[in-house]
């Protein structure tokens, strides 16, 4: 299965003629995402569940359609960009896909990504699923870093890989329609666990005299040069060697975890984000992994 998980940059349609197309979907992303492909002079027909979202789009050229299988009718290439895989559900009941090519925006998880290649295979359409790694003020915009990786049929994605890298550079990452959502939510988990990460340092640091600008510096700084630990734990799962290369075994670390914990204690520090994570390094050190990195933690977590 062919993977390209790296985004192309935006292009824009190289075509003598502007690919037509439908959006479905006019929230603020897929508003951004209407802005974008009008302003690239794409032929644009919208659809929106509060019609009034569509006024603004129709001075810049946007077809406003009725209903959704109006909207469907009116071009070969159909984006959808709604609130969940529910309304994507209710949106597309009753509606004729048959011979169209399907690209689902909607933030969903992998199963639910697959449930729609399905619906959309019996239907006859092509199907490809979408994840967004932006904000909708960074769709459009030159240099702001907005990306979409895209799984389900490659040959759709090179079908209109040019009219879909115009709001968003692209990336490819397989056949399985489920890969867009997972590589998208794997993402979002690890921000999640950094935010966190954020969010308890600056709070060992509040009530003290210590600007909270200049630990950001450093901070940033930190995560920075602790990033490419990604690279080592990818490099160990696909060896199976989790003592390669390490410099602080997990051993190492569990012995370390207390002066986190006082370190708390001092500052009236809440540890619940940070006693999950050292719960799993216990119960990995105590099945005799102490000379391993904590790649080792991620068999736990999937065991």
């Amino acid at each position: 299965m062919e993977s390209n998980p790296s985004p192309t940059d935006p292009r824009g349609s190289d075509t003598a003629t502007p690919t037509p197309l439908a959006l479905l979907g006019l929230g603020a992303m897929g508003g951004a995402l209407a802005r974008g492909w009008l302003a690239a002079g794409h032929p644009l027909t919208v659809w929106n569940r509060t019609p009034s979202r569509a006024e603004p789009l129709t001075a810049a050229g946007a077809t406003v359609a009725a209903t959704a299988a109006e909207a469907v009718a009116a071009a070969d290439l159909v984006v959808v960009c709604l609130l969940d895989p529910a309304s994507v559900r209710t949106t597309l009941a009753g509606v004729d896909p048959a011979g169209k090519d399907l690209v689902d925006l909607t933030t969903g998880t992998p199963a639910e990504a697959r449930v729609g290649a399905a619906w959309a295979a019996e239907r006859g359409a092509r199907f490809l699923a979408g994840g967004v790694l932006a904000i909708p003020p960074m769709i459009g915009v030159p240099g702001a870093g907005a990306s979409v990786l895209y799984s389900g049929s490659r040959e759709l994605f090179e079908a209109h890989r040019d009219t879909l890298a115009v709001p968003a550079a692209t990336g490819y990452v397989g056949t399985d329609p489920g890969f867009a959502a997972l590589h998208d939510v794997a993402l979002l988990s690890a921000m999640t666990s950094m935010f966190a990460g954020i969010s308890h340092a600056f709070a060992l640091i509040r009530g003290e005299d210590i600007a909270p600008g200049a630990f950001a510096a450093l901070l940033t700084d930190w995560l920075v040069a602790m990033a490419p630990a990604a690279h080592r734990a990818a490099a160990q799962l696909e060896s199976g060697d989790y003592r390669s290369g390490v410099a602080s075994t997990l051993a190492m670390q569990v012995a370390g975890a207390p002066t986190l914990l006082r370190t708390a204690a001092e500052q009236g520090v809440s540890t619940e984000l940070l006693l999950p994570y050292l719960a799993l390094m216990e119960r990995r050190l105590a099945d005799g992994h102490g000379d391993e990195s904590t790649t080792g933690l991620i068999d736990l977590l999937t065991a």
